[in-house]
């Protein structure tokens, strides 16, 4: 993402209220696990991503797309793409 369409924090009246509360929203639906090693980390991302519908498994797969995109260039083709 090019810095000038990187949103930017305002002091209007409102937002920082707004951004709190989305930032809060987001703690709240937020999964963690702290895990011994690697197999019981892969059985715990196996276990959450299967636990989730196919919506929000395309989701992340499409947010994941577009933050390498930006960090890639705009223009950047991605590792399988032809």
């Amino acid at each position: 993402m090019k810095e000038q369409d990187r949103p930017r924090a305002t002091s209007k009246p409102g937002q920082t209220a707004a951004l709190a509360e989305r930032a809060e929203e987001r703690r709240r639906r937020m999964t963690a696990h702290v895990a011994a090693n690697w197999r019981e980390a892969e059985d715990w991302d196996l276990d959450f991503w299967q636990r989730q519908g196919a919506e929000a498994r395309l989701s992340a797969l499409v947010a994941l797309r577009n933050d390498l995109a930006a960090i890639r260039g705009t223009g950047a083709a991605l590792d399988g793409d032809d």
